[in-house]
């Protein structure tokens, strides 16, 4: 049997300039020191530090499996390293993530995001790779169900035999902390029930029945994990492409339509989601909009190979940048019309999310004060 290759995607909001923008170049560094050293010790095969906005993104592959204790000590012990400079230059948020000061042997459940998959390497192994930032958990559902269960986005779903036989999804329960497994296209409207709730319902994994994981997102909920607002869950997301699989045009698709996605400003408001470059991803109106970049990679070997040029050390990758294009300048007008629309609304939904959902609010206060002047209809 061929050895399995894990990639392992790990992002979390340690610090960032002048209020949620982007992490200091100096944080990056001392990260990437972390991650060049474990490769060094044989842990890792390969890495590449990147950010979405205000985070940043640790990209990672080895052989050790999911969940694997010393692959995300590492990336604790890098995003603390990252998060000491970040307080050394008094940077916002400094370490908001970080819900421990201890690592406990996985950093799912301390603040970290984490999305990580294993599998054995087909002969040619495309790989796009998600980051998002001013959303929740679930922002990745809508793209999901168009990529792997709706024919019109992704043809090969009719005309590939490979992907003909459908997928299983694993959908998460974010508040009860529960999840299922359902098949498409079988249970498809059951699926779409459930994903239709974006305040509670999520997808965390995507099965091929013949060639296996084909797309994992992470779906912590930090509110949920804290007990109090420490930030958004700004969700990432792996999706393996092409032979059997859908392609990476069919992947992309979904991301035209600027859906409206919560967790933008406060972790409050809706907004629509604008795909842009990683470097056009400072959040520059209103603490947005809501951003998602998406990389453009090749596994070989366990290493991470992008548009370099051969021989370049592990961690100097250069991935292809699939919303850098100026074709996706009529997707960021019509998000930014969009997300301009729903601030619009100022405190009233459906420009706000529900009670519920709200990240910071006074209405117990306020009603607390006003009850003794509250009385009966008549």
């Amino acid at each position: 049997m061929t050895e399995k290759i894990t990639v392992s995607l790990i992002k979390a909001d340690v610090g960032s300039i002048a209020g949620h923008s982007r992490p200091h170049p100096k944080m990056m560094q001392v990260a990437g020191e972390h991650l060049v050293k474990a490769v060094l010790d044989g842990l890792l095969i390969d890495y590449y530090v990147t950010r979405c906005g205000d985070d940043m993104q640790l990209l990672m592959t080895h052989r050790n499996g999911e969940n694997h204790k010393d692959v995300h000590k590492v990336a604790w012990n890098a995003f603390m390293a990252a998060a000491q400079e970040a307080k050394k230059m008094h940077l916002y948020a400094a370490g908001q993530d970080l819900l421990s000061d201890a690592f406990s042997g996985n950093v799912r459940g301390m603040g970290p995001g984490a999305a990580e998959m294993e599998f054995v390497e087909r002969p040619t192994e495309p790989m796009l790779v998600f980051m998002a930032d001013k959303c929740g958990p679930s922002a990745y559902s809508l793209p999901i169900s168009r990529i792997f269960m709706d024919a019109f986005t992704t043809t090969g779903l009719v005309i590939d035999p490979r992907a003909h036989i459908g997928y299983d999804l694993e959908v998460v329960d974010v508040v009860d902390h529960k999840s299922v497994i359902m098949s498409s296209p079988a249970e498809m409207y059951d699926i779409l029930a459930l994903l239709g709730d974006t305040t509670r319902f999520a997808v965390k994994r995507v099965m091929h029945r013949d060639i296996g994981v084909a797309a994992v997102v992470s779906t912590e909920k930090l509110n949920m994990l804290a007990g109090k607002y420490v930030g958004k869950d700004d969700p990432v997301m792996l999706v393996r492409c092409q032979s059997g699989l859908p392609a990476v045009g069919e992947v992309l698709q979904p991301f035209a339509f600027p859906a409206l996605v919560a967790g933008w400003m406060r972790g409050s408001h809706y907004g629509a989601w604008y795909p842009c470059a990683v470097a056009d991803s400072d959040p520059t109106y209103h603490d947005g909009p809501p951003r998602v970049c998406s990389l453009g990679i090749q596994i070989n070997n366990g290493r991470i190979q992008g548009a370099e040029a051969p021989g370049l050390k592990p961690g100097e990758h250069s991935p292809i940048d699939y919303f850098a294009g100026h074709e996706w300048d009529i997707v960021r007008n019509r998000a930014m019309e969009m997300s301009m629309y729903m601030r619009g609304h100022g405190p009233f939904m459906p420009g706000i999310v529900s009670p519920d959902e709200l990240e910071y609010t006074t209405r117990p206060e306020v009603l607390k004060k006003l009850e003794p002047r509250m009385k009966p209809l008549e």
